[in-house]
C-alpha cells in the first residue's frame, strides 16, 4: 500500500526568527484587542496567521467575522482552526484512517475468497469420498482429479492469506508508529522534549479538577535570556533550553510533568507535594544544576558564558483552577527577579517557608 507525502507539521508552517514572530504578534494583538478578542491559544494562532498574511482566504474570512458579529464566536474560532491551522495534522489523521479501512478491506476480501475455497474444497472432498463408497466408475478420475485441483487452489489461498497476514502486520506497524509521531507532535515541545503549552494546560486542570491537594506549581524563567540570545546568537541559546529541558527530565519525582510554558519559561506540575518545603527542595536542586551548566564553543571547548534561573512556587489550595494557581506561581516568579534573580520565592506570605 502505497503512503501519501508527510504534510508539513505546525511549527514546520512557522519558521520565522525570533524577532519576525515578535512583530507579527504586535500586529496580531491590537487586532485582538481592537476586536475584543478573548486571549487564548486559538485566537492568537488565527490573528498571528493574519498578521503574516499567507492565508488570504483566512484573513478574508477573520474580516468578515468580525464585521458580521459584535463578538468573535468561539464555535467559528474552532472551525477556522482546524480548517486553516491544523488543516495537516487533520489530513495525516484522515490519511492514517483511510489506510486503515483500505487495511481491514484487503483482509476481508482475502478471508472472503479463503473461505469459498475453503467450501469449494469441502464439495470436492465429500464427493471424493462418495465415489469411493460407490463401485468403481469412469467418472471416478474426474472426482478425483477436482479433488486435486480443489487442493491445490486451497494451498495457494491460504499460502495468499499467510502473505497478507504479513503485510497487514507491517502496515499495522508503520501506522502505529505514525499515530505515535503524532502523538509526540501534539504534546510535546520539539526543542526540548518536554510538554508543550497546550498539553501543560490540559494537563494542570486535569490535576486540578480532581483534588488540589498535593498540588504544587514550579515556574522557572532563565536569567537575562534575551541578552543571551543577543550576544551569542539563537543557536546557542537553543542548546541552553535543551540543556535545562533535559535537566527536567532527569531530575523529575515520580508523577511530574515538566513543560516549555513560552520562550525561555518552564512549568513543572508536582504531585504528592504538600507542602513548599518539598517544591523549594525541588526547585533548589534545579537551580544548583543550571547554574553548574557552562556554554562552550563547541569547537574550542572555551567557556562562553553561566546560566541562572529564577523560580515561583505555588501550593494549590481549596478553590484553585488553572488561572488562579498559575497567576499565583508567576506573580512569585517575578518577585524572584525584582529580588534579584538566581533564587527561589514562594506565591505570598501566608505560603513562605519557615526558617
Amino acid at each position: 500500500m502505497s503512503h501519501p507525502p508527510k504534510a508539513p507539521s505546525i511549527l514546520e508552517l512557522y519558521p520565522e526568527e525570533t524577532r519576525e514572530a515578535a512583530a507579527l504578534l504586535k500586529q496580531a494583538v491590537p487586532q485582538m484587542m481592537r476586536h475584543d478578542i478573548p486571549p487564548n491559544p486559538i485566537h492568537y494562532a488565527l490573528w498571528y496567521t493574519y498578521s503574516k498574511g499567507t492565508e488570504p482566504e483566512l484573513n478574508r474570512r477573520l474580516e468578515k467575522t468580525v464585521a458580521d458579529f459584535d463578538c468573535f464566536p468561539s464555535e467559528t474560532a474552532s472551525k477556522l482552526f482546524r480548517d486553516y491551522i491544523i488543516r495537516g495534522e487533520l489530513e495525516e489523521a484522515r490519511q492514517g484512517q483511510k489506510q486503515v479501512i483500505e487495511l481491514v478491506d484487503d483482509i476481508e476480501g482475502d478471508i472472503s475468497r479463503s473461505v469459498v475455497g475453503g467450501q469449494n474444497y469441502q464439495l470436492s472432498l465429500s464427493q471424493g469420498l462418495a465415489a469411493l463408497q460407490e463401485p468403481i466408475t469412469e467418472d471416478l478420475p474426474s472426482v478425483l482429479n477436482d479433488l486435486q485441483q480443489s487442493t491445490l487452489e486451497m494451498q495457494e489461498q491460504q499460502e495468499k492469506f499467510l502473505y497478507r497476514i504479513r503485510a497487514a502486520q507491517s502496515e499495522i506497524q508503520h501506522l502505529r508508529s505514525q499515530l505515535e509521531r503524532a502523538h509526540i507532535a501534539a504534546t510535546l515541545d520539539s526543542l526540548t522534549n518536554v510538554f508543550n503549552r497546550n498539553a501543560f494546560t490540559r494537563l494542570l486542570e486535569q490535576a486540578l479538577s480532581t483534588d488540589t491537594k498535593g498540588v504544587a506549581l514550579v515556574m522557572l524563567d532563565i536569567d537575562h535570556f534575551k541578552q543571551f540570545n543577543d550576544q551569542y546568537g539563537h543557536p546557542l541559546g537553543d542548546r541552553v533550553l535543551q540543556h535545562v529541558g533535559q535537566l527536567l527530565r532527569d531530575l523529575l519525582p515520580p508523577r511530574a510533568m515538566a513543560a516549555r510554558y513560552g520562550g525561555e519559561e518552564f512549568c513543572v506540575i508536582l504531585r504528592e507535594c504538600f507542602d513548599l518545603h518539598s517544591a523549594h527542595a525541588f526547585a533548589e536542586q534545579l537551580r544548583i544544576k543550571i547554574q553548574a551548566l557552562r556554554v562552550k564553543v563547541r569547537s574550542t571547548d572555551k567557556v562562553l558564558d553561566s546560566i541562572t534561573a529564577s523560580f515561583g512556587l505555588a501550593l494549590a489550595q481549596a478553590g484553585d483552577d488553572f488561572e488562579s494557581l498559575l497567576t499565583r506561581a508567576d506573580d512569585a516568579l517575578y518577585q524572584a527577579k525584582r529580588n534579584g534573580r538566581n533564587q527561589i520565592h514562594p506565591a505570598s506570605p501566608e505560603e513562605a517557608l519557615s526558617a
